[in-house]
């Protein structure tokens, strides 16, 4: 069989085990509320145990940004019944590894362990849960790590602080405008009580969902749902009072001088968030077009710009669309020794229009559309990469349920539908732009 053949029968069967393996998620409903979602997945003796509660920086209010990151931090700082770092201790000791994440829509925790240890797992996290401790012994110290963190992942990083002056002035109203880890003055007012009214409030059964994928019967670890986490009583959850982002008329820019050795630009157009999987075609086609941006090896911006015409450093393309908030498509490039940023936007938004204009060829389509397929199923293949999978659809208001739904608008967009969104999104009304002018370390222009 040609090699061609063979890789489209590769796709095809791996699509197929994959499509049969997604059919089998059980779900139930505490009485308290708590969701509960498992994957029976027997490949290996391993079994991925995951809580995402329904809060993220999306939620927090006004001069306490960053709590519900803070919070995740403080829930490895021991119980009434654990002391602290005996959490982590607990699951290193049945060969396992943990660890949490806050985003702007969500905030989760998981460990990876053997089968045998899932009960254990989730009386812990049924603890945390209920009986964290928080007080200035242990808060005050981890306000400080936090405090660093943030020195290093943002101050200190010039392109991560030009991303979030990009979300500070794409969103004037939304909380997305603020950043995950939170603004350096609230995080250093932080006091004890912010931390423990953010747990009280939030970190209840009816506000989490448990999402076991794994070597398990599900049967089985929905008594041991019922068994570790049942008996939490459910709480009244605040009303969630989320600013909406109002309409934007015009093109917005932004400037940061800092030390870096090489310009940079980020542009970002307001675009659709998916809300109905089964009527998106707009969504769609703005995933495929920034897949034929940068999608693949060969795809359009870093075949041109960095490795033909040598311009740009890197180039990227994303939109994902798939949020409990607005959404932004962002393209954003280093610019090459001897270019300028206004030199390789021009390039971008040259492409971006050709596209508008002419359109996309069929073969370039099938080809990128083969690529994101095969790349949407693969991530699914690992038992941590189905429980995110089935997390963050959940907590982006979807289900998993939408995982064919979303296969299947990938394979209908055509090369109408990209070229029209290009046509249709890409204006200046809607546009954020964001330039990282170099300095050198005195403050000087490099």
């Amino acid at each position: 069989m040609p090699a061609n053949h063979l890789r489209t029968a590769a796709f095809m069967a791996v699509l197929g085990l994959c499509s049969s393996a997604l059919a089998n998620p059980y779900e139930t409903t505490l009485p308290n509320g708590m969701e509960i979602i498992v994957k029976e997945d027997r490949r290996a003796p391993s079994v991925v145990h995951m809580v995402w509660y329904g809060i993220g920086s999306i939620d927090e209010p006004e001069g306490v940004s960053g709590i519900a990151h803070m919070l995740e931090h403080m829930m490895f700082k021991g119980t009434e019944n654990l002391a602290p770092g005996e959490f982590n201790r607990r699951v290193a000791a049945v060969g396992g590894r943990d660890n949490a994440f806050t985003g702007r829509d969500y905030t989760a925790y998981f460990q990876q362990i053997p089968p045998d240890h899932l009960g254990e797992m989730m009386q812990m996290e049924a603890d945390r849960m209920t009986n964290l401790v928080i007080d200035d012994e242990v808060f005050l110290p981890e306000r400080d790590v936090v405090r660093e963190e943030r020195r290093l992942r943002t101050d200190d990083n010039p392109r991560a602080r030009l991303w979030e002056q990009l979300m500070a002035t794409a969103f004037t109203a939304h909380p997305y405008r603020r950043p995950i880890i939170g603004w350096m003055e609230d995080i250093a007012a932080y006091r004890v009580e912010d931390a423990q009214r953010w747990h009280e409030q939030w970190y209840a059964p009816n506000n989490a969902r448990l999402v076991i994928v794994g070597d398990v019967a599900h049967q089985e670890v929905f008594e041991l749902a019922r068994t570790h986490f049942g008996a939490i009583e459910q709480r009244p959850l605040p009303d969630r009072r989320i600013t909406p982002e109002p309409a934007q008329h015009g093109l917005r820019h932004v400037e940061l001088h800092a030390p870096a050795e090489l310009p940079t630009f980020a542009l970002a157009w307001k675009t659709p968030t998916l809300s109905d999987p089964n009527d998106a075609r707009d969504v769609y086609a703005l995933q495929m077009l920034a897949a034929v941006l940068d999608g693949y090896e060969g795809a359009r911006l870093p075949r041109q710009l960095v490795r033909e015409q040598r311009m740009a450093v890197s180039v990227s393309a994303n939109y994902s669309g798939v949020a409990r908030g607005p959404s932004l498509f962002s393209i954003s490039a280093v610019a090459a020794d001897g270019h300028s940023v206004e030199d390789v936007e021009t390039a971008v938004r040259t492409e971006i229009t050709r596209i508008a204009e002419e359109g996309v060829d069929e073969d370039e389509l099938a080809r990128v559309r083969t690529q994101t397929l095969a790349g949407e199923i693969y991530k699914r293949d690992s038992l941590m990469g189905q429980a995110m999978e089935i997390g963050f659809l959940e907590a982006a208001g979807l289900s998993w349920r939408d995982e064919e739904a979303l296969l299947d608008g990938i394979r209908a967009v055509t090369a109408k539908d990209v070229q029209e969104v290009a046509r249709r999104y890409f204006h200046d009304t809607t546009l954020t732009r964001a330039i990282l002018r170099p300095q050198s370390l005195d403050g000087k222009k490099g």
